[in-house]
């Protein structure tokens, strides 16, 4: 609906998508501004102030209904080489020794394996889009959002030499449409750290289709650009939505050619490829814990080791109740996940998502 014709195939020279919540009254109603520049400029602002006035009417009407309503953060000051790095994760959490091996393998007794963004054909990423919003998350200056070290960081061709970087892929397992699938991991996304914010607020940050990983089985680690432009742009409506999500900083172009059988038909073509850099306070999954519980024995107490580790940095209010049973604070960061669950599924199901499989690992 905003326009993804035109980034996928239609335009000439970058487009820059800019999406923004200017306003939100306290009955929960919004107003969004897009600004569009490049080539298909006109196509692309005319379905897009549609949508904007769709996301109006919507807005308002869920403000009736109660939604909460929330201030947009601000840009920071920040440069990509002056942003508040840290790495829980990996010091906190046992992971795979050795260093990068990109070669598929079963990894046991680690949530993690080492990895670091692979450049495809040594062409330089461009940017296609960012969100403004988003962005501001990180604490970042805007103007290092057009800079060609945010293309190629967050494209995956350059680390910049950041030295407080450490780039992984988590390690984790899941049900499947009803089945268990055994170990999957990030097949093709690396989280390079986690940035803490002026709010105190901790995003991870993940680059999707950055390259190979352990976990890319017979895949290729890549993302094209018809996928990652769905997924950008319905991460950021989503939140703008009022749905919980994971939010998309920004869309690359990488300039390599993915192939892919788009209808799985057996016509296999050569595509764009793309990099869409994901945040959220974290990414561990349902899966995460699946893993070692189903593996057992020696894997076992690494359970409740992640828990205490997501108490800590995600549900400090479970650690409440003072000298209480030693369990109870895995009781109420469980009732707190159910709690949440259903609610997503609910404003999933209010938004008209039908989706009749809730997959774990992700």
């Amino acid at each position: 609906a905003l326009g993804a014709r035109e980034l996928a195939g239609g335009v000439r020279r970058p487009l820059m998508v800019h999406l923004s919540t200017l306003s939100r009254t306290a009955a929960g109603s919004r107003a969004t501004r897009i600004a569009v520049a490049g080539d298909g400029a006109g196509a692309l602002g005319a379905r897009t102030a549609a949508a904007a006035a769709a996301t109006r009417r919507l807005g308002s009407e869920r403000g009736r209904a109660g939604t909460r309503t929330m201030s947009p953060p601000r840009a920071g000051d920040k440069t990509l080489g002056t942003l508040s790095w840290e790495k829980t994760f990996t010091e906190e959490l046992p992971g795979e020794p050795g260093g990068v091996d990109p070669s598929p393998r079963q990894v046991h007794s680690a949530f993690w394996s080492a990895t670091e963004p692979t450049d495809g054909s040594g062409k330089p990423a461009h940017l296609i889009a960012y969100s403004r919003e988003a962005t501001a998350l990180l604490d970042l200056d805007e103007s290092q959002c057009t800079t060609s070290d945010f293309a190629q960081f967050f494209g995956g061709k350059s680390l910049l030499d950041l030295k407080d970087l450490r780039p992984f892929a988590q390690n984790y397992g899941g049900h499947q449409f009803g089945h268990w699938a055994g170990q999957l991991g990030d097949g093709r996304a690396m989280t390079l750290g986690e940035v803490v914010n002026s709010r105190g607020e901790r995003w991870e940050v993940q680059l999707k289709g950055a390259g190979l990983t352990p976990y890319s089985r017979r895949a290729d680690g890549r993302a094209v650009l018809r996928s990652s432009v769905r997924e950008f742009l319905c991460s950021e409506a989503m939140f703008h939505l009022g749905v919980p999500t994971t939010r998309a900083s920004s869309l690359v172009g990488t300039g390599d050619g993915v192939y892919r059988d788009m209808f799985y038909n057996g016509n296999v073509k050569l595509e764009k490829g793309a990099v869409v850099c994901r945040l959220a306070p974290s990414f561990v999954r349902f899966g995460t814990f699946q893993l070692p519980a189903v593996r057992g024995e020696d894997e076992t107490p690494m359970v409740r080791k992640l828990a205490d580790y997501v108490i800590k940095h995600h549900f400090p209010e479970a650690e409440a109740g003072g000298a209480e049973e030693p369990g109870s604070k895995y009781e109420r960061m469980y009732q707190k996940v159910v709690e949440d669950s259903a609610k997503l599924v609910v404003e999933w199901q209010g938004c008209g998502v039908v989706h009749g499989g809730l997959n774990t690992d992700n």
